[in-house]
């Protein structure tokens, strides 16, 4: 999702002052601003969803071992050929 053509309105809430205190110690950790971090960690519980049956099925398919070819990785030109050789 390209952020910077999200619409945004500003929005205050009241935290507890150790829950604000943690968050500003894991947003830089992560090096990113607090209103950044607390931004994707909300966009994480909204979207955490069950997957869609095509990507549970590719779930399944990773976890089953079932091999989905093979890849040349003797030179980039090789490699190239053969991830268009798998359409």
């Amino acid at each position: 999702m390209n952020t910077a053509s999200v619409e945004r309105k500003q929005t205050s809430f009241r935290l507890r002052t150790d829950l604000l205190e943690i968050l500003k110690i894991k947003a830089a950790e992560a090096n990113r601003t607090l209103n950044n971090y607390v931004e994707s960690v909300l966009l994480d519980i909204a979207y955490d969803d069950e997957p869609n049956a095509e990507t549970r099925a590719a779930i399944e398919e990773a976890r089953s071992g079932k091999s989905a070819g093979s890849l040349d990785v003797s030179s980039f030109e090789a490699f190239v050929r053969s991830i268009d050789s798998d359409k």
